[in-house]
């Protein structure tokens, strides 16, 4: 198993790696409870989307630990749910089951182009400025994450969409404490800062009475029946329904492709040119994920930010990766235990994850607005928006377009204009709220 996953030439262990999925997993354990709840709204029984997710997420996780060998965590994507439930189902009026076709054929489109290299080649065109700005823009999506979870940050009113929390209340003053405890683990260079951190909050919450424990600790798996191989294709590959298929697409393609490239920044494993080696095989177990996910009944699949936790505890495998997927499975029994961790606990974990990926800010050429331009509006519309396909698509666009209004379009590699293609088909497509 060492020689398998490396150990020894990524200075790492079996207590390191099983820590670091331990964290991964408590800081994204949330989407076993909240993706059913927002799948809900389109007309999916709750009970079997929570079974759905976890054997989606198992599943993805899985294949990323034993054939790309890398420590990211996959599951069905925060953002790509709400848009399926509430533009696609209750907005545009398409039934869930097509909505799963538009993902299902995503995947496949995914799954041929990761095979034929298409991906990579695509991934490796893209600009270190903005390799670099996907890196902090997703820990400040992160903290911006954190910082509602915990209480801080909620939302405001018109010309103020978002506020100061209750700052005083018993959840925010225990986030605070926690926080305190991991910034000063993180500064004394603890192992495993981030998950005594959430644990110690969790304990102190539970202890005095700020959350409650769960009334259970197992629990029988809701059955798939209502939901698995329900999906429509055929309704998907109708004219009216190109618009969301499309959609669909290039959300998941461009959050895969930035996410993978912000982790593996995060961890070091860029090269010179800011490519990550074999990007093919972390990709082609996200594309067989997202054929999976629509199967079982869920939306779609992809590397989670959240990996940053693990990451940043030292996880540098696959081995990282299979803690994860065996937590989900081992999840299927006993989820209101793993669902214990109260928001302000793994909310501490977040905020401390966008400290950690802040530092590539400082690789960006601030003299060199055509270059800081698309970065910036990576970086702020990833937060703003709170849509991490949004920020990217945004960079990916205006990248070339800049560097063609400024007479320096040689500096553009071709594919980049098969990216800012993409990128204006997403937002030709994407409906008006």
């Amino acid at each position: 198993m060492h020689r398998y996953f490396d150990f020894a030439g990524q200075g790492t262990s079996y207590r390191q790696e099983t820590l670091a999925g331990l964290t991964t997993f408590l800081t994204m354990a949330y989407i076993i409870v909240i993706n059913p709840a927002i799948l809900e709204a389109a007309g999916l029984p709750r009970e079997a989307s929570i079974t759905a997710t976890i054997v989606s997420a198992a599943f993805g996780t899985l294949v990323m630990g034993v054939y790309a060998k890398r420590p990211f965590a996959i599951a069905p994507y925060m953002g790509e749910n709400a848009f399926i439930a509430f533009t696609v189902v209750k907005g545009l009026g398409f039934s869930w089951q097509v909505a799963l076709g538009a993902i299902f054929l995503a995947g496949v489109l995914f799954t041929l182009l990761t095979v034929f290299r298409v991906r990579g080649w695509l991934a490796d065109a893209i600009p270190p400025s903005l390799k670099h700005s996907f890196a902090v823009g997703i820990g400040l999506f992160l903290t911006f994450i954190g910082l509602n979870e915990i209480g801080i940050v909620t939302l405001g009113v018109p010309g103020a969409p978002v506020a100061l929390g209750k700052v005083g209340s018993a959840p925010v003053l225990l986030a605070v404490a926690g926080f305190l405890l991991t910034a000063w683990l993180l500064v004394r260079r603890v192992t495993g800062a981030l998950i005594i951190g959430m644990l110690a909050t969790t304990a102190l919450s539970f202890a005095l009475g700020v959350s409650a424990l769960p009334e259970r600790l197992v629990s029988t798996p809701p059955s798939l029946a209502p939901i698995l191989g329900q999906l429509d294709i055929a309704g998907a590959l109708t004219l009216e329904a190109l618009p969301v298929v499309v959609i669909v697409f290039v959300m998941a393609f461009v959050d895969t492709i930035g996410t993978l490239i912000g982790l593996s920044a995060r961890a070091g494993w860029l090269d010179a040119r800011g490519n990550l080696p074999d990007i093919e095989k972390p990709m082609l177990a996200d594309a067989l994920a997202n054929l999976v996910a629509p199967l079982v009944g869920t939306t779609t699949c992809g590397a989670y930010v959240e990996s940053a936790t693990g990451i940043a505890s030292g996880g540098r495998t696959g081995f990282t990766a299979l803690v994860v997927a065996a937590l989900f499975a081992a999840s299927l029994f006993f989820a209101p235990l793993f669902t214990a961790v109260p928001p302000h606990a793994y909310g501490i974990a977040l905020v401390a994850i966008g400290i950690l990926m802040l530092a590539p800010v400082a690789t960006l050429d601030f003299d060199d607005y055509t270059e800081l331009i698309p970065a910036f509006l990576t970086i702020v519309l990833i937060s703003f928006t709170y849509n991490i396909g949004v920020g990217m698509t945004a960079g990916l666009l205006v990248y070339p377009v800049l560097k063609l209004l400024t007479g320096r379009v040689r500096e553009v590699a071709p594919p980049m204009w098969i990216l800012a293609a993409m990128a204006l088909a997403f937002f030709v497509f994407y409906p008006s709220a």
